[in-house]
């Protein structure tokens, strides 16, 4: 290898790397060991991880312990899928293209909208990428922010538009879990790009949508909702009451929580902006033959002739994870995703009406909410938390990681009864 690249030594294929920065001494490395020994080392370390495959998981905040059907493990993990590249030369990448193709087709039929891309990398940077798409469509720089947005988007959010020069993000006051629509009105005016809400918001209260949007369309704004996929079987449709831009986190449709990725950024539109969305789109044509084929229709991003006219930098799409997502959708159906959705919904408020009959502990909004809920709590959540740990289950989030207050309790379709009562029953110890 040497000799072919025309080095004398090792050191001749790192002279660029100053000395004064190179390692001077052995890597600390343990010996060598055989399969079986590695093997062995691997599960004692996986061992000492904290999972829901051995926990009851109350965590919610943007991920979300939902069942996963055994077939999308089976689907994805064909090596046509598993080890499939960009596919940039359609003649070889039919499948995969299809794959996207029925992945735009679902997610736009969920979220009601018009077109979607091919996926984007999580929901945060959607959130950013719907901000900065406004910013373009309107010529406008304010963004306004409704209601409680997850704290972890509005960072990435600010990142994003710091990064490129624009005016901060703008948040509206929030009483009982929710936008203030009196601040809200005072706060949207013709110098404003965008109104965003996330719906349910981090909370897990439902804001007044139909509102919002009225404020951002009678001031010439886009309307931008980020929308949990889940919760669109029981609520309706971003595209049904007036979203210029929906996104989303795509996490809870068939993708494992994973610690945290890799995850599914969904990002739709109505028809009229399809040229200024980022990422990819793939469409449907036909062949010489009159046979359908599938092929990248827009790809307005900087890797590609655009350039300097690129909507974004993003350069590659969660293909796996949108084909999880469209197998999911698949097997759920409309009539699944509405019972998946409904079950949720109800062991939300089940388990919450348990909670809220033990003495010290409150229910903190009265807003109505769909699969999440912030507890008043008569000791530290950090307390809970900890404690709960000990009997094999992830209490929720403590808000004070984020400056806020209370506990963040997540419910979905997984949690039994039995769940739900012996959790109420040792939250009572407290």
């Amino acid at each position: 290898m040497l000799a072919a690249a025309g080095a004398a030594s090792f050191n001749d294929l790192i002279a660029d790397i100053p000395e004064e920065i190179r390692l001077k001494k052995s890597l600390d490395l343990a010996p060598a060991l055989d399969e079986m020994a590695v093997r062995r080392q691997l599960e004692s370390l996986a061992a000492r991880n904290r999972s829901t495959a051995g926990y009851v998981s109350f965590l919610g905040g943007g991920a979300y312990d939902q069942f996963i059907p055994s077939a999308i493990r089976a689907i994805v993990s064909r090596s046509e899928f598993y080890t499939a590249y960009t596919p940039y030369q359609a003649e070889v990448s039919q499948g995969t293209l299809q794959a996207i193709y029925e992945y735009q087709s679902l997610i736009c039929r969920l979220y009601g909208m018009d077109v979607a891309n091919a996926s984007m990398y999580d929901g945060a940077t959607a959130l950013a990428e719907a901000a900065l798409m406004a910013m373009n469509v309107t010529g406008k720089e304010r963004i306004v922010v409704a209601g409680q947005l997850h704290p972890w988007n509005s960072s990435v959010l600010s990142t994003y538009l710091g990064a490129a020069g624009h005016s901060p993000v703008v948040q509206n006051s929030v009483e009982e879990g929710v936008g203030s629509i009196a601040s809200l009105r005072g706060m949207v005016d013709g110098t404003v790009a965008a109104v965003i809400v996330q719906q349910p918001n981090f909370y897990g209260c439902l804001e007044d949508v139909e509102a919002i949007g009225a404020i951002a369309r009678e001031a010439g704004a886009l309307f931008i909702v980020s929308a949990d996929p889940h919760s669109l079987g029981v609520l309706e449709a971003p595209g049904a009451y007036g979203a210029d831009i929906a996104v989303g986190e795509g996490q809870p449709l068939g993708s494992a929580q994973s610690f945290g990725g890799p995850y599914l950024g969904i990002f739709t539109v109505r028809e009229k902006f399809v040229r200024k969305i980022p990422g990819r789109l793939v469409g449907m044509t036909k062949d010489r033959d009159g046979r359908d084929g599938f092929i990248l229709t827009l790809q307005t991003r900087e890797q590609h002739i655009r350039r300097e006219k690129a909507t974004s930098n993003i350069c590659t799409n969660q293909a796996l994870n949108a084909l999880q997502a469209a197998v999911y959708l698949s097997l759920l159906g409309r009539q699944g995703m509405q019972e998946v959705a409904g079950q949720s919904l109800e062991r939300a408020h089940y388990l919450a009406a348990r909670i809220v009959e033990i003495p010290g502990y409150s229910l903190r909004f009265s807003a109505p909410f769909f699969r999440e809920f912030v507890l008043n709590t008569p000791v530290h959540p950090a307390v809970i938390v900890e404690r709960m740990l000990e009997e094999g289950i992830f209490a929720g989030i403590d808000l004070s990681v984020f400056g806020d207050e209370g506990l963040l309790v997540s419910v979905t379709e997984k949690r039994t009864k039995e769940e739900m009562d012996r959790f109420a029953l040792l939250l009572s110890s407290f």
